[in-house]
Order: C-alpha cells, then structure tokens, then sequence
C-alpha cells in the first residue's frame, strides 16, 4: 500500500539525518570557543559573525555586544558551546577610548550623521574635566535617536530614517570612570570610558557637549576590552578573511571559559561528571562560596556546567555538551 507522507515531513526527516533540502548535505561543524577580533571600520558586527561562521564552518556563532558598524576594536564571536557564556560577559564592565569632535551636533550622534547645529565655544581642559563627573556613576542617558533600541516593535534607527523624532526613554547606565586621555587640539579631545551594560558611547559625547554648551559628537571609537577579554589579544579582520577554510584559524581560538573569567569556579570528581551532563545536581569539592552563589564547574579542566551553589552541590541552569 503506498502511503502518502507530506512534503515538508519528508524534508523534515531528511533534515534529520544531516541532509538538507533537494538533499545537500550540510558541511557545517560543530566548533566550540572564542575569537577575539579586532574589528575594523566599514563592518556591522553581524557581519563579522557571519563571516566567522563561513570560515570556520561553524554551526553555531554569536557576539558578546554590538559595535556600531564605523567602530572597532575588540568583537568577541563565540562559538558553538561558548555561546552559553556569552551573558557573562556582556554583563561585565567594557572600556572604551573615543574622540569627541567638539562644536558640532549631528542626527546621529557620531560622524555618520548631518551637522544639525554648530558651535564656537571651545571650553577648556578643566572645564572637561570637571564637566566628566557628573556622567560617572549610575547615570542615566538617553540613547540617539540612530540606535536599536525598539520603539512599537520597530528599531529607533529605522523610524530616523523615516524623518521621526522619537521620544527615547532615558536608561539606567553604571559608568565605573570617564577620563581626559588627550586634549588633540580645540576641536578634538580623546577620552576613556569604563562601563556597564547598556552604554551608548555617542550619548556620552553628546550630552557632555550639551552639559559644555559647545555640543558634540563621536569622531572614532574603540572597545579595548571587555570583561576579561583584551583587544591585544585579538587578530585582525584580514586573518580571517586569509585563513578561510584553513584548519590554521582554529588556532586563535580561546577555550569556552575564558567567558567565565568573572564567575568562580569549582571543581567535581570525575563520578559526578554524568550527573552534569544531564542536568543533575552533582557534588563539588569544598569550597568557601556562599549559598545561592553562581559558579561553573570543571573536572580535570574542563567546563562542565553553570549552576547554582548550594551546600556542598551545583545546581546547573546551563550544560555544557561534550566534545
């Protein structure tokens, strides 16, 4: 008796079995860890994820924070397993350096955007830095109008580009220090920055030329690092582009804790891995964390699980599959 079986079933079921539709099989692989990229000018950060993904083969990729597209610096893709710490570093402290362009205010908040008003007011390196406290701290600012913030359901930026001026809600932002690195010339000083999550490097700029009466915007910027992960530990977008395909790049690749680097660690004997690995309370070895402490764990070095200490045991929320 023939049975008829629906097509999107069918496919489903090759699916399955490691083919694709018109039954391609998929080359993608299962590729666990970090790479840091310095991240030029002229990219999106999705862009560059993508990219890792195509060279490595990769099945699975994400990044820990956007860079705005004319940015760069340090653009953490995880891979594979390490994508399950990417919260661990998004929520960490970032640092910047920047270089605002006095006398100028743009749509955009940065040198993408039309000079929508000018200045002659050039205030001097003291005024700056007095001017600095009052964005440390818990502070709150209004993101630019040209951000991804969502408004209705639709991104701020695409809604500017249709000429709206939106009414932002202004968002609670820790910045740890904002310092004087440089004073360039009148027009441009460079600045460092040490946050939390959530910042907007171009609201910065532009509330302190506001606060200066002499406006401003974001001329260049650059993430040096964040959490535990440092731009000097980072290769350049050409190597990517070089090494494509090439089992070479996996070379730079960083283990899947170097994402925890701001949880601590514990350890469990090798007859509590199993337990792990299925989402099971297990045992650790002593440890001095209080109760309801988050951890990961690790046996013989390497990661296991993400939990919750509780009196002698982790309880995982996040498992790591084995290799």
């Amino acid at each position: 008796m023939n049975v008829y079986i629906p097509k999107q079933i069918a496919i489903g079921r090759k699916s399955e079995q490691g083919w694709g539709i018109m039954g391609k099989t998929s080359n993608k692989r299962r590729v666990d860890g970090w790479l840091l990229i310095d991240k030029p000018a002229g990219i999106t950060s999705s862009a560059v994820v993508n990219k890792v993904k195509w060279a490595l083969n990769a099945k699975k990729a994400g990044h820990a924070g956007t860079l705005d597209p004319e940015a760069t610096g340090l653009l953490a893709v995880a891979l594979g397993e390490a994508t399950k710490t990417v919260p661990y570093v998004t929520d960490g402290l970032k640092a910047y350096t920047f270089i605002v362009r006095l006398g100028q205010a743009t749509n955009t908040d940065d040198t993408e955007g039309e000079v929508i008003a000018s200045s002659d007011l050039r205030p001097a390196d003291a005024e700056i830095k007095d001017a600095l406290v009052q964005f440390t701290g818990d502070i709150q600012q209004v993101p630019p109008q040209f951000s991804a913030v969502k408004v209705d359901g639709q991104r701020a930026y695409k809604l500017a580009r249709d000429g709206e001026e939106l009414d932002l809600i202004a968002r609670d932002l820790f910045v740890e220090s904002l310092t004087l690195l440089n004073r360039i010339d009148d027009d441009h000083v460079e600045l460092k920055m040490v946050c939390g999550k959530g910042g907007y490097v171009r609201s910065i700029a532009r509330d302190l030329g506001a606060s200066l009466g002499c406006l401003g915007h974001v001329k260049i910027l650059r993430r040096i690092w964040s959490c535990s992960l440092n731009v000097e530990d980072a290769i350049d977008f050409a190597t990517i582009e070089r090494l494509a395909k090439d089992p070479e790049l996996e070379n730079y690749l960083h283990p899947i804790e170097l994402g925890l680097a701001d949880l601590p660690e514990l350890k469990c004997r090798p007859e509590e891995v199993g337990k792990l690995r299925n989402g099971n309370p297990a045992m650790v070895l002593a440890s001095d964390l209080e109760y309801g402490a988050e951890a990961w764990v690790s046996c013989n070095g390497e990661p296991l699980a993400i939990g919750i200490y509780k009196a002698g045991e982790i309880h995982p929320n996040r498992v790591f599959v084995a290799p």
